[in-house]
């Protein structure tokens, strides 16, 4: 039953199953649906991904809800999208991940009313590498990405180049330094797209708190509608 104005986990990575096993059933994750998601039958929603940090990843689940939407989620904040958030397990980390978590974006479809015109991915350090690499992975699914302090791994983003992208990065990061960023968007500039891409000024790796704070990275995510 669905938890309004609360975050559903769904947990199933400890069913026995004698077929072969889809990715809900390999990766734990958060479910967030709006408050009246219920109210009209027919319509069909946004989705956005997010992809937690290297720091949350594991066993306990609620580390997935530690920052970004989903802890805003959790602290009451409506969203006018359904929100999901996997948790990557301890010895993984998102990019080995890519094809579990387009299988787990395929079953959320198929699960709830989705608009499949409307799915956007965003993730911060980890998960921002992880939404660099799934939408170069898989560029026709996308309706936009909103990767924060990321990075690609000897990986070309030129299969993204029609894909609207919004980067964030402290320009004081030591973790990921913000040339990860840079080069990325340079590279897509060189092939005629035009990314937008925020710096913070001082800000050193935490440059998620404030982009999950503002609500026009939401209005943006939403705004942008996958071509056919």
């Amino acid at each position: 039953m669905r938890r309004s104005r609360h975050i559903t986990p769904v947990l199933r990575s400890s069913e026995v199953r004698d077929d072969e096993p889809t990715p809900a059933d390999t990766l734990r994750y958060l479910i967030h649906l709006p408050d009246d998601y219920d109210a009209d039958p027919d319509r069909r929603w946004p989705l956005v991904l997010f992809l937690h940090g290297a720091g949350e990843r594991g066993a306990d689940l609620e580390l997935a809800a530690l920052h970004g939407p989903p802890k805003l989620a959790a602290a009451g904040h409506e969203f006018p999208f359904i929100l999901v958030t996997p948790q990557c397990a301890a010895s993984s980390q998102w990019v080995a991940e890519l094809s579990t978590l387009s299988g787990l974006v395929d079953e959320v479809v198929a699960a709830h009313r989705v608009d499949p015109a409307r799915v956007s991915v965003t993730g911060l350090s980890m998960g921002g590498y992880g939404t660099w690499s799934l939408a170069v992975r898989y560029p026709d699914r996308f309706a936009a990405i909103a990767p924060i302090c990321g990075g690609l791994w000897m990986q070309s983003a030129a299969p993204i180049r029609t894909v609207p992208v919004w980067a964030f990065h402290g320009d004081a990061d030591d973790v990921v330094p913000i040339s990860a960023t840079e080069q990325i968007v340079t590279e897509l500039r060189s092939l005629g797209a035009d990314p937008q891409f925020t710096r913070y000024a001082g800000v050193g790796h935490d440059s998620w708190t404030e982009t999950y704070e503002n609500p026009q990275i939401y209005d943006w995510l939403l705004s942008q509608r996958r071509l056919p």
